[in-house]
């Protein structure tokens, strides 16, 4: 499973300076730079200067042979790294600074930066596979919904100065008022109806880092995971959440969980779509699987139920 890096490999590390405590975090990049190249990396570490700047930053870097790029932030700069990755033979690698750290977490990464680095000279480089929604690859998930409504709704400042905090206010803010939206979903071609208040595609299990919306889901498998909860108000929204959290998918005829390839979703009115934490549009849009189209460095520490070693095929598990 798996294949070792060079020995010395050529590594960038782009951080995003606004990200997190990033600013002030500088040195221990550095610090963590010094670990690798002590162990015989090239290592070299840039600032991105403007959103959107790490994808063009990342697929320079694929373009001139590095072997590795490191995204030094949150899950936003995760995401912009990884789509100037995808379908390279550039691995994508994480040093956790961020909000969230949600792939960071999937990989059972410590959030002290050193030890992240000691982790990852044991890693080797994975095959997965990657979201794309509309025009834009994710590596986690992708909400629709009420969840990329409080993305849309969310304060920066607040996002900041509370982190996580500031999601869950925003959340209850936003569920006094969200109603459920008659929608049409094609989940590989099967036709689902009815007024829907969320949907999550999911690459990998974790959502928010916390709890894990798409359990099933496998990053190598060639499919995406997809939980949908209906109902008109998100006032029973808790009790079609506790049948997530319990995994209990289908005891509740309002939760319906799938697994596909392709995903579409439209209706008269419009949904709000995140991917991987940030807002990205309005429905419809169509969703799919890329099958192998991430390379990832990957510590001996991962979550072996992200993995699989044989071809899982579609289905629903509802």
């Amino acid at each position: 499973m798996g294949t070792l890096l060079p020995p010395q490999p050529l590594v960038l590390i782009l951080f995003n300076p606004f990200a997190g405590q990033a600013y002030h975090l500088k040195q221990t990049l550095e610090s963590a730079a010094d670990i690798w190249r002590k162990n015989g990396w090239d290592v070299e570490l840039r600032p991105t200067q403007a959103p959107g700047d790490a994808t063009v930053q990342a697929r320079d870097a694929a373009s001139k042979g590095f072997d590795v790029v490191v995204a030094a932030g949150g899950d936003g700069t995760v995401n912009e790294v990884m789509n100037g990755l995808v379908g390279t033979s550039t691995a994508l690698a994480v040093l956790p600074i961020g909000t969230v750290n949600i792939w960071a977490r999937e990989l059972g990464l410590s959030m002290d930066l050193r030890r992240v680095a000691a982790a990852f000279l044991q890693a080797q480089i994975e095959q997965i596979d990657v979201g794309k929604a509309g025009t834009r690859y994710f590596l986690l998930m992708a909400g629709i919904g009420f969840d990329a409504a409080v993305t849309a709704t969310i304060n920066p400042r607040e996002k900041k100065m509370l982190g996580a905090i500031a999601y869950v206010k925003q959340a209850l803010q936003l569920s006094l008022c969200f109603q459920g939206i008659k929608s049409h979903i094609r989940i590989d071609g099967k036709r689902i109806k009815g007024k829907i208040l969320m949907v999550v595609i999911g690459n990998s299990q974790l959502y928010g880092g916390v709890v894990k919306l798409t359990a099933h889901a496998v990053v190598n498998d060639g499919l995406l995971d997809v939980c949908i909860i209906k109902g008109r108000s998100m006032l029973v929204a808790p009790l079609r959440l506790l049948s997530v959290f319990r995994r209990r998918y289908n005891l509740d005829p309002k939760v319906e969980y799938y697994r596909a390839q392709k995903v579409q979703i439209k209706g008269k009115k419009t949904f709000p779509v995140q991917i991987d934490g940030d807002y990205l549009g309005i429905t419809p849009m169509n969703f799919e699987v890329v099958v192998g189209g991430l390379r990832v460095l990957v510590p001996p520490s991962v979550d072996k139920s992200l993995w699989t070693d044989s071809y899982i095929g579609e289905g629903s598990l509802k």
